[in-house]
């Protein structure tokens, strides 16, 4: 088998299962871009079998360390064994993500469960080179099973890979999900990463918990899903707003499917929250969730420029004793950096507040201690304090 030599210090040494194209000794064996590889250390000692793509930066991505191929009994194993384990989570198994990534020894795997459709993500080239294996293992798995490809996470492009998607097997119909009680639905061809954001699900009830008798905001709400599990737990009002128009018409949709009362605003937050500061706008809870604010370390200083507005604003906007649920879903912006951000714009708000809770990514996202970028996601509930 082709493979390379790591570096002495090469992060694989010290628990990680990437390889940089800096931490590469040599190459033997002249492998091809998508081939399974052998790594080894100085000493000519096996360390794994990774994934090879000379075109990315991250050349080798380890997913077993003996020597293991990627054959169909190797993804029908890895997949039932992703299944096992939520099972002991108890995650509702009709909805959740059967397969995250590295977090499940599959690297650049992504499937999420709706009901009876699956959804699948090929980030690396390794990945897409055996979407059909992938697809008969979920098959000996599941049965036949609608699978829906959404291979348009701009991330690809790193793989030198193309950005598309489509059905791979089985006939795609209109999908409904329900959160705390309410019915939303789910467009798994165009909607959000790969129709919902499954890595919130245990936050809505957590967030409805605070919503009785407040005014709510909840902002970038996408298809409404807190600003409906608030108003369904009994909220005084409750108000969303979304830039996006295919979003603001699915929370619509979604309001009179459950026969609940929202007011949905079509804009961009930023604006909204200065002309709600200007109209003296007040709120007893706001939800800030927004889309990842970059995607690169490059973008890190911009994007704590955004999260610093953004908190800012809104702190304005809360009444005396009101709580702000927060979110950030941007892997480059640390828990330090996100938490020193909040405190910098608490500051500007002349605000005092009392950290209530954390929030953390489902435990269908599981998060490898020795590859950080597992987590990506954080969140804080806060809450105001009057007279200060």
């Amino acid at each position: 088998m082709a493979g390379i030599v790591v570096k002495p210090r090469a992060r694989i040494l010290h628990g990680h299962d990437w390889v940089f194209s800096s931490e590469v000794l040599k190459v033997f064996g002249n492998p091809a871009d998508g081939d399974v590889i052998s790594l080894k250390d100085g000493k000519d000692r096996l360390i794994g079998s990774a994934i090879y793509n000379s075109k990315s930066q991250i050349v080798a991505r380890r997913f077993s360390r003996r020597r293991q191929d990627l054959d169909l009994d190797f993804f029908r194993r890895r997949i039932a064994q992703a299944c096992e384990y939520r099972d002991r989570r108890n995650v509702d198994p009709r909805l959740r993500r059967v397969v995250w990534s590295e977090s499940d020894g599959l690297p650049g795997l992504i499937i999420d469960r709706y009901g009876d459709h699956f959804v699948l993500q090929t980030l690396t080239l390794a990945m897409d080179m055996r979407k059909d294996s992938i697809t008969a293992a979920m098959v000996d798995l599941f049965g036949n099973v609608a699978m829906i490809e959404r291979n348009d996470a701009p991330i690809r492009k790193a793989e030198g890979l193309e950005l598309h998607r489509g059905v791979l097997s089985g006939t795609p119909s209109q999908v409904a999900i329900e959160i705390e009680g309410v019915k939303l639905e789910v467009d798994l061809l165009h909607g959000q990463k790969t129709g919902f954001y499954l890595d919130q699900k245990h936050n809505y009830g957590i967030v409805a918990g605070y919503a009785r008798d407040r005014r709510v905001l909840d902002c970038f709400t996408n298809q409404g899903a807190f600003a409906l599990v608030c108003a369904r737990a009994g909220a005084a009002d409750v108000t969303g707003v979304e830039e996006n128009r295919e979003n603001i018409a699915a929370a619509g949709r979604n309001t009179a499917r459950n026969q609940l009362k929202a007011q949905w605003i079509e804009q961009d937050v930023f604006q909204f929250l200065r002309a709600a500061e200007k109209a003296e706008a007040q709120y007893d809870l706001i939800v800030l969730d927004p889309p990842s604010f970059t995607k690169t370390k490059s973008g890190l200083r911009d994007a704590l420029r955004g999260y610093r507005e953004l908190h800012m604003r809104a702190f304005r906007l809360l009444s005396k004793d009101g709580l702000l649920a927060t979110f950030s879903c941007s892997h480059h912006v640390s828990d330090a950096a996100f938490s020193e951000t909040v405190t910098d714009a608490l500051v500007d708000a002349r605000r005092s507040a009392r950290h209530v809770r954390r929030f953390e990514q489902a435990p269908d996202h599981p998060v490898l201690p020795t590859i950080p970028e597992t987590e990506y996601f954080r969140g804080f509930l806060l809450e105001m304090m009057p007279g200060r």
